[in-house]
């Protein structure tokens, strides 16, 4: 063999060899880029798909109103002379709230009364006088004619009397106009006009406004494709409602549904709703806006999992379940829908099964994974 052949051969050998090498020194270097830096799993924290009741919440913005509410206005003529009451003060039915000057009208009622006393008196002399013509008349002692005459003249002060009454229960009705009282139970608002001042009847400025508190109502509206499975369940039973504040976490109160209203906005295809409220707290106001939700009913024993741990991908919706030798794999899945912070899983995962709830982006089928937080089942997304 010649010395170039075998300088060959060893150049081939020693290829082959460095090539080998640099395969299998390779291989851990390759491993070592699908782990964390320090050789263990991908850092995740896990939840558990679990059965529970998930209640079915409708949404919608709303604005608090009172049952009741009225502007005081004068129906009379006079001088205000009293508001006995405070602002901010509650009252009760009845109580007294303003005061107008009510002599002049006890003035008018005094001489309705008089008038009508003495066309009583007239009537009873005219009717002494009928008597003593009817029996003139059986004895041919007076004429036919001053018979009528005193007939005609007993029903003229009958119908005066009449007049007189009339006139007496207007007099009384005006002179009860100047004691203005609430006409429910609420809360007095804002003074607009002092004692001492005149008021007139036709003045659109009221003098103080009453408005009911407790209970109270809130109106919201919700999408027209709501109202038939509304109606469905209200049917079957009464409907809570609860009101949250401006930053739809701080509960305010509980009611219940009263009705939807009888017809649908054709400006916005919404349907307006009222609830109502006791307010024992005093937590909602008349203007107040809210966040409202409606409780349609609640799903029982279905399987949820937290919101956080659910992907979106091409093929549809999927998570990262956690497996034997703490690997992961891609389980698709389908919801019905989403409540809050947990979804309603229909398919593709049963009750128990282990799911990444944080650090996905770092995964892929397969990867081995750490749990770094072991977290409990899905919260409840309400009561």
């Amino acid at each position: 063999m010649s010395v170039k052949a075998c300088s060959a051969r060893r150049s081939v050998r020693w290829l082959l060899y460095v090539a080998g090498f640099a395969f299998v020194a390779g291989a851990p270097i390759l491993a070592e880029a699908q782990s964390s830096p320090d050789g263990s799993g991908v850092p995740v924290t896990v939840t558990r798909a679990a059965r529970q009741d998930v209640p079915s919440w409708l949404r919608g913005l709303g604005t608090v109103q009172a049952n009741y509410a009225v502007q005081l206005r004068p129906r009379v003529d006079g001088t205000l002379t009293q508001v006995p009451v405070k602002e901010g003060q509650d009252v009760k039915q009845g109580d007294l709230l303003a005061v107008i000057d009510p002599r002049p009208y006890q003035a008018a009622l005094d001489a309705a009364t008089a008038k009508k006393q003495q066309d009583q008196a007239q009537l009873a002399n005219a009717q002494a006088d009928l008597a003593r013509y009817a029996s003139l008349v059986r004895q041919d002692f007076a004429s036919r004619q001053q018979l009528d005459t005193q007939q005609a003249m007993v029903k003229q002060f009958a119908a005066a009397i009449l007049g007189d009454d009339a006139q007496i229960e207007a007099a009384q009705l005006n002179l009860s106009f100047c004691y203005i009282v609430s006409p429910f139970d609420g809360r007095i608002g804002l003074r607009n006009v002092d004692p001492g001042n005149i008021v007139h009847s036709a003045e659109a400025t009221p003098i103080i406004s009453v408005t009911q508190i407790q209970p109270i109502a809130v109106t919201f509206t919700l999408p027209q494709d709501s109202l038939p499975a509304i109606m469905q369940a209200m049917e079957k039973h009464p409907l809570d409602v609860v009101v949250y504040a401006g930053d739809n976490t701080t509960e305010l109160d509980r009611g219940a549904l009263l009705t939807p209203d009888n017809t649908i906005d054709t400006t916005t295809g919404t349907i307006k709703l009222k609830a109502t409220f006791r307010n024992a707290y005093r937590t909602l106001w008349p203007g107040q806006f809210v966040n409202v939700r409606l409780l349609l009913g609640i799903e029982n024993n279905v399987v949820a999992v937290a919101a956080g741990s659910v992907q979106h991908g091409p093929n549809g919706l999927y998570v990262y379940q956690v497996g034997q030798n703490d690997t992961v794999a891609v389980q698709p899945i389908r919801v019905s829908r989403q409540e809050g912070d947990v979804y309603v899983v229909s398919s593709g995962l049963a009750d128990g099964a282990i799911v990444v709830a944080t650090g996905q982006s770092r995964l892929q089928n397969g990867s081995h994974v750490t749990v770094r937080e072991a977290q409990a089942a899905p919260a409840k997304s309400g009561s």
